[in-house]
């Protein structure tokens, strides 16, 4: 099992999206191999390759704006030395190489569920490869999910604010609009987070174009001042950063926390290739992104051998006056692109976090009726932009927000890789010593650069991480009182069995139609369904027992949907699957049933929910504050009519209570 849901007959409303065990014989098997890259056809390769630039590259293109100032700023005497500047844009160049490349691209990309990727896909995964439910590897789903939204957080405010900064060297401004920086940013910052409601996919289709121009301007400026002094390219010899580090000393440690700001990003490489298939995503990486990245950082080495007082704003010193305006409006049209994609990316980590249980049901709605993964989550969507117009309030530069940004990164990234054990021990059965000479540099890596990054807690490095304590603690709360919620339900409820025979000694009255009781435990008798036996002493001509399920599957073929199996005359139980990245709607997998003989008209039916009403107990289960926050989190979740897509007209609620 991979997490439960206590939105059912263990929960407030309706039925749970609990998770299929990864030895359940009704999973589906793989998606056949008709087209390549998880369906993305050869023909469409360019254009995938177009679209993984505009969306999946968006946060590290946006890097070069500050990673090098930062670095060159922590160094002593300000970056200005020789062996600073080439020991930086060195460390810059072979964190690109090492983390993104070899860690990212060539390793874990090879490590997808069913094409999808991201913490919580690699969760999922690895809860599959071992074959049982792992505490262990649930703790490090959640903490990586947890981080992510710490990411999403900074990421917006750091790169927007860094970019609209560019207005204070403007030439012809002369400071005059330094004051406004700030109002500006947060002016863009939320038009952004107000059209999400309106979707993306419009103004998707010119992130790529847009991205592959912005990342040839890099390319250009590093071109253009490579020559300025063509010695920089010592600067790709890993030496150079080696000598820098050692020489250093503590203050190299320091360092490499700012470096890390280069590579922050990686991590949706993995995230994004369910969207536009592992080639696509490596082509443009090897192929355009890396290239023209590491020109820029080059570019801007040289330039600051060549004029030392460009150290004090690298990328911005290195723009000419003729093209400083163009290259400013689009690094802010970069920057919002960044922001966007992490703001999306946000979304889906949510929708994944509710199907596996690790929260409660939210509000999630389709933008597009096309487009598979076009979502919008308000309360996502309204949390994050007062957290990120908190954060700009709080720290105000970029220079600031730098010194919180890296350790969420760094955590996920550090999560990737001890999820990644289990995968090449458990599913690809790699020996101990293989296995150990892979995970070791890589966990050692991510190690570095994780504590390194700790060092930056007292400057703001704190915020995400309070911020994922919280998320941690939501989900926490969630599924331990999910768990003891079950727990009691099964402990104070009858076997379904038991009730069919008891029904079969005494037939109640019966009532014309079909009714479908919504349960999280299928082998248990619904709460509705007892109520409505107690209460109205009848009993549907039909009875259907309906239970969602999340399997640990990305997604799950129509074939595959449901699942029917005859109890009785007069009672039947559905099983009906969905993937982690899935949008339940019970209607419509209905409709399946219908080729299944399970056939009845839903104008007709009836939906019991069964709803529990949770009171706080200091004698039992969670302590008494945690069981207030489980209440409070139970009572704002979306409702399952509208969750589950069921008519609304067609639903009755029958309730109880319970302690906790």
């Amino acid at each position: 099992m991979v997490g439960a849901s206590p939105q059912g007959e263990a929960g407030d409303n309706a039925a749970a999206s609990s998770t299929l065990s990864s030895a359940d014989s009704s999973a589906p098997p793989p998606h056949p191999a008709a087209a390549d890259e998880h369906g993305h056809a050869q023909s469409g390769k360019m254009a995938l390759i177009v679209g993984a630039i505009g969306v999946v590259f968006g946060d590290i293109g946006t890097s070069p704006l500050y990673a090098m100032r930062e670095a060159l700023h922590h160094s002593r005497g300000g970056g200005a030395d020789e062996l600073a500047i080439l020991g930086v844009v060195s460390l810059v160049f072979w964190a690109l190489i090492l983390v993104v490349t070899l860690k990212y691209v060539v390793f874990l990309m090879r490590a997808d569920n069913k094409g999808e990727g991201g913490t919580l896909a690699l969760m999922a995964l690895a809860q599959h490869a071992v074959g049982r439910r792992s505490g262990l590897i649930f703790i490090l789903g959640v903490c990586g999910a947890a981080l992510f939204y710490g990411d999403g957080v900074i990421t917006p405010a750091v790169s927007v604010l860094s970019a609209v900064e560019g207005l204070r060297d403007a030439p012809g401004l002369s400071g005059q609009l330094d004051a406004w920086v700030l109002p500006i940013a947060a002016g863009i910052l939320i038009a952004l987070f107000m059209i999400q409601s309106h979707g993306t996919a419009r103004v998707a289709r010119f992130f790529g174009p847009l991205m592959g121009l912005w990342f040839l301007i890099l390319a250009g400026l590093g071109v253009y001042h490579i020559f300025d002094d063509p010695s920089i390219f010592r600067a790709l010899s890993p030496h150079y950063g080696v000598v820098f580090l050692i020489d250093n000393g503590f203050l190299g440690f320091v360092i490499l926390g700012s470096v890390f700001l280069a590579v922050t990003g990686a991590e949706a490489l993995y995230a994004d290739m369910g969207h536009f298939g592992k080639a696509p995503i490596r082509q443009g990486w090897l192929w355009f992104a890396l290239p023209c990245l590491t020109l820029c950082y080059l570019g801007q080495g040289a330039n600051v051998l060549a004029h030392r007082e460009a150290a004090a704003n690298p990328f911005w010193m290195m723009v000419p006056d003729f093209a400083y305006w163009p290259v400013l409006i689009m690094a802010t049209i970069a920057t919002v692109i960044a922001s966007q994609a992490v703001i999306t990316g946000a979304f889906s980590v949510t929708q994944q976090a509710v199907q596996l249980g690790l929260l409660p049901r939210i509000d999630i709605k389709n933008t597009s009726e096309s487009q598979a993964g076009q979502i919008f989550v308000p309360s996502v969507n309204l949390l994050l932009m007062v957290g990120v117009l908190a954060l700009l309030v709080t720290f105000q530069t970029s220079t600031a927000l730098a010194a919180a940004y890296g350790i969420a990164v760094t955590g996920s990234m550090f999560v990737d890789s001890l999820l990644a054990w289990f995968i090449v021990r458990k599913l690809w059965k790699w020996s101990v010593p293989v296995s150990l000479a892979v995970i070791s540099p890589l966990v050692a890596l991510d190690l570095v650069f994780l504590t390194s990054n700790m060092l930056k807690i007292p400057q703001g490095a704190w915020f995400p991480l309070v911020m994922g304590g919280l998320l941690i603690l939501l989900m926490w709360t969630w599924v331990r009182g999910t768990q003891i919620l079950t727990a009691k339900t099964r402990k104070d409820s009858l076997p379904l069995a038991d009730l069919i025979e008891m029904l079969r000694a005494r037939p109640p009255h019966r009532a014309p139609g079909t009714a479908i009781f919504l349960t999280s435990d299928p082998d248990i008798a619904p709460v509705a369904l007892m109520h409505n036996l107690k209460h109205n002493k009848v009993l549907h001509e039909k009875n259907v027992i309906l239970t969602v399920r999340t399997t640990d599957r990305p997604r799950v073929p129509e074939k595959y949907r449901v699942s029917i199996e005859p109890i009785s005359d007069d009672f039947k139980k559905l099983v009906i699957s969905y993937g982690f990245m899935e949008q339940p709607n019970v209607p419509k997998a209905l409709g399946v049933c219908r080729k299944q003989g399970l056939k009845f008209d839903i104008m007709s039916t009836s939906f019991f929910l069964g709803r529990r009403s949770v009171i706080a107990s200091a004698t039992e289960g969670m302590p008494l504050w945690q069981d207030r926050l489980f209440i409070f989190l139970m009572r704002n979740a979306a409702n399952p009519t509208d969750f589950f897509h069921i008519p609304p007209g067609r639903v009755v609620e029958l309730g109880t209570q319970v302690s906790v």
